[in-house]
């Protein structure tokens, strides 16, 4: 195969985007000679060890919290990382926000600053939904489970970041008073969320 043949429709035929690991590639017929032979050519993007990125394609604003998803299958992102995700709120972060199971390895991270909280019992599972992010599928919190995880993280990120998404979420419809009420009573935080709620009534 010819180091320009590589491309988007072709790392996806073998399960891979833009983002992609070197047994993507040898599955197209690449060696791992040819594959450092795209990086200097400029054709690819070494992002992390074991995972490359094709130029080709644009890179969105989601970039990092993708790379960051390629390299942590397992990780959920969480709090003001899915703020940003959903559009609520003002609050941005240079740090990607991640959730991981509770008793899990904590993941060395080289090249993307990353913040991990832990998430036990039903709410490692409750509230995250799929999607493809660049390519990579991503779990993210929904905007209701994210309020509610503001509220339990309030230590982390500040009382005034919850309920600014919580109002957000309520006067721009992205999530109900019943879903928010659900992931709080799924996530043992209704003492947290309910006097808010009410007052916003």
């Amino acid at each position: 195969m010819n180091k320009a043949d590589l491309t988007l429709e072709e790392l996806r035929s073998v399960g891979a985007g833009a983002f992609f690991r070197p047994s993507h590639a040898e599955a197209l017929g690449i060696s791992f000679y040819m594959l450092q032979r795209m990086v200097e050519q400029g054709l690819v993007e070494k992002v992390a060890r074991g995972l490359y990125r094709l130029n080709a394609v644009e890179p969105t604003e989601h970039y990092s919290m993708a790379a960051v998803c390629a390299l942590v299958p397992r990780a959920v992102v969480c709090l003001l990382s899915a703020l940003h995700y959903h559009g609520i709120g003002t609050r941005l972060s240079r740090e990607i926000w991640i959730a991981i199971p509770h008793k899990a390895r904590a993941p060395r991270i080289h090249g993307f600053p990353v913040r991990i909280v832990r998430f036990s019992g039903p709410s490692e599972k409750y509230g995250v939904v799929p999607f493809t992010v660049e390519g990579v599928p991503t779990r993210i919190t929904s905007p209701a489970r994210t309020v509610v995880d503001c509220f339990r993280f309030r230590r982390l990120v500040g009382k005034e970041t919850a309920l600014e998404a919580l109002r957000e979420t309520l006067r721009e419809g992205k999530a109900s008073v019943d879903e928010i009420m659900r992931a709080a009573e799924v996530c043992g935080a209704r003492a947290l969320v309910v006097p808010y709620l009410e007052g916003m009534a």
